[in-house]
């Protein structure tokens, strides 16, 4: 080992080391195979935006109208049980500051962009029907899907649900699967934002089923490998632990071979499966906390985003069990949007209402500690709190999610953190700070 400190020949202090550099290349040789594994499983989160929430509507209701109707029945929600910023802050429990901010975007949302992501159900909402009927309703489904496409009165993500691969459904999920992804190639072709979700998977070898199924759709069309993707619903509790004890979910996104895109909580299905009792069936259920904290420990890096399930208490009736019912699916949301779960089911117009509330409320609260704090990190200014890249990571993701659902503009964000869009998305995923965020 080289003693003390030497001066060369560039006038630069040189340090004592011990090691030749042949030791680190070795390592690095050695390493190699687990750093391509990494890149491979774990690519992190891929940049774009996500949507909010998911409404489903069954296959033989869907309309070209469907998202219209449902802005249109949310906004009547709104003026019939709270009518102005102040009432229904109110309801909810807004402060004042907060409350003409949330009112005003939540009615701006609901006349430009009722619903983020909708999925045209076959499964469990559609139920059991005649094979030359459930052939019809995903025939029309694609025409009409292409139709409001065209037309740009659909939501920015659209798709179905099929039944799941168990034998009993099997043919019948991949007729109609094939039924629909066949009318959208002859209508136009397959659609951006196209979402396709599974069911009721138990076995990682469904997943690769669907798998091998979309590749021979694929291969049929001459579309490029890995076109589609597809959600994996979790509502089994074979999904989170297999019978050896292990985490069958993280076996299912090795399954989904890189074509999975979410992992969705399913809480009647699951909470049913453990046999909880159906008075108790709710998201914020310690069964259900478990289930998706697996779900988000199997997801995370992976690029594969988590979903929270929907309540079944519906907005309905008069004023008091409307309101009754705001106050839960606003406290629903908001406690999975603090649990990182920033998209969730919708099941009736009147939620519409309480999700962009919450979602609002929840980046308008925390938008002004986050800039600064994230302005201060991207400085090195000094303040009260020590963050770390990890929080720098977090904050900017924070205020770029913020920024896609329509809480925060672009101008409050630029002007309070003094960082342009690339700076934060830099923050946000450094392996994809090229990667743009999508319009909304």
């Amino acid at each position: 080992m080289t003693q003390g400190r030497r001066q060369g020949h560039d006038g630069q202090e040189r340090v004592a080391t011990s090691l030749e550099g042949a030791v680190g290349e070795e390592i690095g040789a050695w390493l190699a195979p687990v750093d391509a594994e990494l890149e491979r499983r774990y690519p992190g989160d891929p940049g774009t935006r996500q949507p909010v929430h998911t409404v489903y509507v069954p296959g033989d209701v869907f309309a070209a109208g469907t998202v219209r109707s449902w802005g249109e029945q949310a906004l009547a929600a709104l003026d019939e049980h709270a009518p102005d910023a102040e009432s229904f802050a109110a309801v909810l429990g807004l402060s004042e500051e907060l409350a003409v901010p949330v009112h005003d975007r939540v009615r701006a949302k609901l006349e430009r962009e009722p619903v983020e992501d909708l999925r045209i159900d076959f499964e469990d909402g559609y139920g059991g029907r005649p094979d030359a009927e459930e052939d019809r309703d995903a025939a029309r489904a694609a025409r009409l899907v292409a139709e409001v496409r065209a037309e740009g009165t659909g939501a920015p993500w659209t798709g179905i649900r099929v039944k799941c691969m168990e034998a009993a459904v099997r043919d019948r999920g991949i007729r109609t699967l094939d039924v629909f992804l066949t009318g959208l190639m002859e209508s136009g072709g397959l659609p951006a934002g196209l979402v396709l979700t599974l069911p009721k998977v138990t076995y990682a070898e469904q997943v690769t089923a669907m798998v091998r199924l979309l590749e021979a759709f694929e291969k049929a069309h001459g579309l490029e490998e890995g076109r589609l993707g597809f959600e994996i619903q979790i509502e089994t509790s074979q999904a989170i632990l297999a019978a050896d004890g292990t985490a069958t979910v993280a076996r299912v996104i090795q399954a989904a071979e890189g074509r999975a895109t979410g992992l969705h909580y399913g809480t009647f299905d699951y909470s049913a499966c453990l046999g909880v009792s159906a008075a108790y069936q709710a998201s914020d259920h310690p069964a259900a906390d478990h289930a998706k904290a697996v779900m988000q420990v199997a997801a995370a890096g992976t690029g594969v985003r988590v979903s929270d399930g929907s309540t079944n208490v519906l907005p309905v009736g008069p004023a008091e069990k409307v309101h009754e019912a705001w106050r839960l699916h606003y406290g629903l949301t908001r406690r999975a949007l603090a649990r990182a779960y920033y998209q969730g089911w919708d099941m009736h117009p009147a939620h519409l209402p309480t999700r962009y509330a919450a979602v609002f409320a929840f980046y308008r609260e925390g938008f002004r500690q986050a800039a600064t704090r994230l302005a201060r990190y991207a400085t090195r200014g000094a303040g009260d709190v020590l963050d770390e890249p990890a929080t720098a990571k977090a904050l900017s993701a924070y205020l770029l999610r913020g920024m896609d659902c329509g809480a925060l503009t672009l101008d409050e964000v630029t002007t309070a953190t003094g960082l342009t869009p690339s700076a934060l998305r830099s923050f946000a995923a450094p392996r994809r700070a090229g990667l743009t965020t999508a319009p909304h």
